[in-house]
């Protein structure tokens, strides 16, 4: 079987073999045309495949067998092809029309191989590209720890986060630490009342975390210690390990007494403030439902809440207790 090469070289010899003597300056330079391209084809031939075979195999014959085209020494005066007068914005515009049928497909083979190399690497490309996200993605969750939920609560809360919880455990009394964590009132679970709150404070001596929020969702609360008494007169007490925090700000901040004055909190029967100077640190009335917060003298804060005045969203008091406690062991029951 022939090979395309072959099968070209064959009909440009029969085209000029069979030619008139006296042809036209068109015909001849046709003619001429039809060498150089023989030419051109063989080279392009020779550079595809170097061993002369289409179909793969390896051959020893270097075209020995084709007889040598003489050109005509005539100067050719036109193009055998026609260019399309149209846009070259693209390949695409750009389109060659071939008199000759074999040049045509020659074209189209070339054409073919070019696409094929092009959708080849745009593969590869995509292929690598897809193995490089994969591989940042799966470190992304490398990097990622899990989030551990608080332990050591005897019940859920609304406020505690396990940011929050690594901050206060680390800044409770040395008294308390690692003790359990109990809860003493919610107003979830108790309703909505201070005089309930300074009950439920009594059932364990002790400092007690007194934690609260407003409505547009800063958590903020005191370290106080229980039983919280109310007094028939504005009397402060408390001791140098009360502090107030908040999160206001994103983080969980911790504030401590500054020295100033010793106005740690205040317990009437209708109203729970700590600190005090220019203004109370966290007021809380006797309803549980509202509140104030300001900047003190006594623990140096800012306010602790969005605004100076807001709505409580719910009060949570905890305790501590060891496990080997009567407090501790009736609950479990």
């Amino acid at each position: 079987m022939y090979t395309l090469k072959d099968k070209v070289a064959g009909s440009l010899s029969r085209l000029f073999s069979d030619s008139p003597k006296h042809s036209s300056p068109s015909d001849l330079s046709q003619a001429r045309l039809y060498s150089r391209g023989s030419s051109s084809l063989s080279s392009v031939f020779s550079y595809i495949n170097p061993s002369g075979n289409l179909d793969g195999s390896k051959s020893n014959d270097h075209g020995s067998h084709l007889k040598p085209i003489q050109s005509h020494p005539v100067r050719w005066k036109c193009m055998t092809y026609e260019l399309q007068d149209e846009s070259l914005d693209s390949y695409e515009d750009h389109k060659l029309t071939y008199k000759n049928e074999n040049l045509q497909m020659v074209h189209e083979v070339m054409k073919k191989i070019t696409k094929d190399s092009y959708k080849g690497e745009d593969k590869d490309r995509n292929s690598e590209r897809s193995s490089r996200d994969s591989g940042e993605f799966q470190d992304a969750q490398v990097q990622r720890s899990p989030v551990k939920p608080p332990p050591n609560l005897s019940d859920e809360s609304v406020f505690i986060t396990p940011d929050l919880y690594e901050v206060l455990v680390s800044s409770l009394p040395n008294i308390v630490k690692g003790c359990r964590w109990m809860l003493l009132y919610s107003t979830l679970k108790h309703g909505i009342s201070l005089r309930t709150l300074l009950r439920k404070s009594a059932e364990l001596p002790g400092p007690c975390l007194l934690i609260t929020g407003d409505r547009k969702g800063a958590i903020f609360g005191a370290m106080l210690e229980c039983p919280v008494k109310p007094t028939p007169k504005r009397k402060y007490q408390g001791t140098n390990q009360t502090f107030v925090f908040t999160t206001v700000h994103g983080e969980p901040m911790l504030f401590r007494p500054t020295g100033a004055n010793r106005y740690y909190y205040i317990c009437l029967n209708d109203l729970l403030a700590i600190g005090g100077g220019s203004n109370f640190a966290l007021c809380l009335d006797g309803d549980l439902l509202n509140g104030s917060s300001g900047p003190c003298e006594t623990f140096g804060n800012l306010c602790l809440a969005h605004d100076r005045d807001f709505e409580l969203n719910h009060v949570e008091l905890w305790g501590f207790t060891h496990a080997s406690s009567t407090y501790f062991n009736r609950k479990q029951l």
